[in-house]
């Protein structure tokens, strides 16, 4: 299995069974590992998402979609041997928030490949969020576009 930062210092990905790798239809499973005090970009994707907490402890950051804007996050802290989930659109961020440990997790999304929106913070409103794909860790995977001519 292929495993890459994508060009994130303190952060690994390995996709274990996907989409695009793996010829999955419905689920994408990932093992993705944060150095300490690393975290992913604010983001949101139409899919759900579950994480089960392999090692370590951070914070998972949870806005809104259902108002304009994601809003103040809440805070809930994640711990080994836990497992929580994303709803789909809901702007979240995962943070290793300890110090000292790497926080490893257990990723599985439906409807892979994922169109991931990223905001630049909490305050960007949901119709100015960026499209990113396909997703880094889709880019090899994708066939190549066509000339049309």
């Amino acid at each position: 299995m292929y495993q890459s930062n994508y060009g994130r210092e303190g952060f690994s990905h390995i996709t274990i069974a996907g989409a695009l790798a793996h010829g999955m239809k419905e689920v994408e499973v990932w093992l993705q590992t944060f150095g300490p005090g690393q975290r992913t970009p604010i983001h949101r994707h139409s899919c759900e998402e579950v994480f089960v907490v392999l090692k370590g402890k951070g914070t998972l950051l949870l806005g809104s979609s259902s108002m304009k804007y994601p809003g103040q996050p809440q805070e809930i802290p994640v711990f080994k041997n836990s497992t929580f989930s994303v709803p789909v659109n809901d702007p979240h961020q995962v943070w290793n928030s300890d110090e000292h440990e790497d926080l490893q997790v257990l990723v599985i999304i439906s409807r892979p490949p994922v169109k991931i929106f990223t905001y630049d913070d909490w305050s960007v409103p949901h119709t100015a969020a960026k499209l990113k794909f396909p997703y880094f860790w889709d880019e090899d995977c994708l066939p190549a576009p066509k000339d049309e001519l």
